[in-house]
């Protein structure tokens, strides 16, 4: 079907929904805005759907949703009987009225929808995919995108998003679907409510939620008395009301929400890009810190899965990093659970292939296997299930990304920033009673390993060979690795497109076994990595550095080196 073509049926036919109405008639002479919403459809994938809210098959829209809905409809109806599905949403523009959309086609395919009454973090629909016994779950979401954003993530019976022969074989079944017509089935909202093919999620689901997070601390009872002050900010997304509650069960007192992103909003009017990863996202929460000068600032993203923080210093709120604040938890809860007698015997943590390799020191420490997954929080699920297989799931002590998802405890499969938040504040209470700040914590840290400093380069190849450009480039390094860099020698390689990873000192050869993925890493002496990754969707080579110094501005030289070193080896 040709753009025009498309265009006119939506404009004959998008009638339940005014905004699409008005926006195609707004758009009727701008051939180049038509074009946008219609060259091309949202992709299914193992992150379900993803775009900009509006009008058209490119966009994210009550239509876009109740075609995927269907789709995702007869593939559960194919692969079971009496299929169920868990469903939540977060702040996001018109997430409400996707949820209900969602819901309204499942319970018409006979799949019953069980759904949230108000907005809730995502790992809270991961535990209720477990909880409820469901076949699947939809995350109404755009995690920390823009306002003009909003998505609809998936998960499987395993409370892991989905996988991708799962999601392929769902996007095989969408593509079949018209966006109009009786190819999708609805019904009712408050119809299937009264028939029980609608039914809400019970309050006692997320006090059983709460329950299991309360179950990870550490150290239960440090928080209480120990004078710690928080500020807090949701960033005006779901994780305001299970954040707050978990702090204050775990006795954290004093908590000072930033006003302004106290309350659910969509439009992010205080920070248009709601991402903890970024200075920005928190500069009111910052500016707070100045006049009640707490111990940290916490801030989780609009579906709470994420949580970033900074920490008081002499000098005033020092960021951390998705890899410090990961690295502090790692040596907490090992620390405090070997002291306290509750380390299992054989404790399992996992972290990404592109998380810090300081992680690896801290676990040596302690007697921990460390497992390296590739990048997305499904695969940190995925060990847990496979130990859950064995009976071992108490095995696994925590796990967590360098793009600030941490998860401690096997309840949920998806990274969870009520649990992290709670550890966090938990954490600093404790080192706050010793006299120190995390700041300090994390310095000596640095003191004892080495200063572990992290970068991440982004190399593009613009045109049309743009991605051949790329492809020859991982070509060229697979036929002849790099001996050294920025004068550092190379002792490992490990390709996981092929599945191997070579010791070049000793000549030793293992099997990688992971998910084919086009990605090559170089281990090299004195601790520093490199990790080459090219996109797959742009022209974009991501180059991911680790460089060991003996002190901040030392690392950050050699990292600097590295990056020139790996220009030069890339032919930049």
């Amino acid at each position: 079907m040709d753009i025009t073509t498309a265009y006119d049926l939506w404009l004959e036919n998008a009638s339940d929904d005014a905004d699409l109405i008005n926006e195609l008639n707004s758009i009727r002479e701008d051939q180049k805005e038509i074009y946008e919403r219609f060259y091309t459809e949202l992709k299914f994938g193992t992150a379900g759907l993803r775009g900009i809210i509006g009008a058209g098959t490119n966009r994210m829209n009550i239509y876009t949703v109740r075609r995927a809905t269907q789709g995702l409809a007869n593939f559960l109806n194919k692969k079971y009987d009496s299929p169920s599905v868990a469903i939540s949403h977060d702040s996001r523009i018109k997430a409400d009225l996707f949820a209900r959309e969602a819901a309204c086609v499942l319970a018409a395919n006979g799949v019953k929808a069980y759904i949230s009454k108000e907005l809730q973090p995502t790992p809270v629909v991961s535990f209720a995919v477990r909880e409820l016994k469901t076949q699947a779950g939809i995350m109404v979401t755009a995690s920390h995108n823009p306002a003009k954003y909003n998505g609809y993530k998936c998960y499987g019976n395993d409370g892991c998003q989905m996988t991708d022969v799962n999601a392929n074989a769902v996007f095989e079944e969408i593509e079949k679907v018209n966006y109009f017509g009786e190819d999708i089935k609805l019904v009712d909202f408050e119809k299937a409510l009264e028939s029980g093919m609608i039914e809400w999620i019970a309050d006692d689901l997320y006090e059983k939620y709460l329950e299991n997070v309360q179950k990870q601390s550490v150290n239960p009872g440090v928080c209480k008395d120990s004078g710690l002050k928080v500020v807090y900010t949701p960033l005006n997304g779901a994780g305001n009301k299970l954040v707050r509650e978990i702090l204050k069960r775990n006795g954290v007192e004093d908590v000072i929400i930033v006003p302004e992103q106290e309350m659910p909003d969509g439009n992010f009017t205080t920070c248009p890009y709601p991402n903890p990863e970024i200075k920005e996202a928190l500069a009111l929460g910052l500016e707070l810190c100045e006049k009640e000068k707490p111990d940290l600032l916490l801030a989780t993203d609009p579906d709470s899965d994420r949580v970033g923080i900074a920490v008081k210093t002499d000098e005033g709120y020092r960021l951390m990093s998705g890899n410090e604040t990961g690295i502090m938890l790692m040596n907490y809860i090992l620390s405090s659970r070997k002291a306290n007698g509750t380390l299992p015997e054989d404790p399992v943590a996992v972290k990404t292939i592109v998380t810090s390799k300081l992680v690896e020191r801290v676990c040596e420490k302690y007697g921990c296997e460390l497992k390296n997954v590739l990048t997305g929080f499904k695969y940190i699920g995925e060990q847990i299930l496979l130990l859950e297989q064995k009976n071992q799931e108490d095995r696994y002590v925590f796990g967590f990304e360098e793009s600030y998802g941490y998860l401690a405890g096997s309840y949920v499969r998806d990274k969870d920033a009520v649990v992290a938040s709670m550890l966090i504040c938990e954490m600093a209470a404790y080192y706050r009673t010793q006299g120190k700040t995390l700041n300090e914590v994390m310095n000596e840290l640095y003191d004892e390993f080495g200063y572990y400093y992290n970068k991440t380069e982004a190399f593009e190849f613009e045109g049309s060979e743009g991605m051949q450009k790329m492809a020859d480039i991982m070509s060229a390094l697979r036929d002849s690795h790099p001996t050294e860099l920025a004068g550092f020698k190379v002792i490992n390689v490990s390709d996981y497109l092929n599945s191997y990873s070579k010791d070049l000192v000793s000549g030793e050869q293992k099997v990688i076994e992971l998910p084919k993925s086009n990605v090559l890493s170089y281990s090299l002496e004195g601790g520093g990595a490199a990790i080459v990754r090219p996109s797959g969707t742009e022209p974009k080579i991501k180059v991911y550095i680790t460089a060991v110094g003996t002190s901040e501005d030392n690392a950050k030289s050699i990292a600097a080196d590295m990056i020139d070193s790996v220009t030069k080896t890339l032919g930049i």
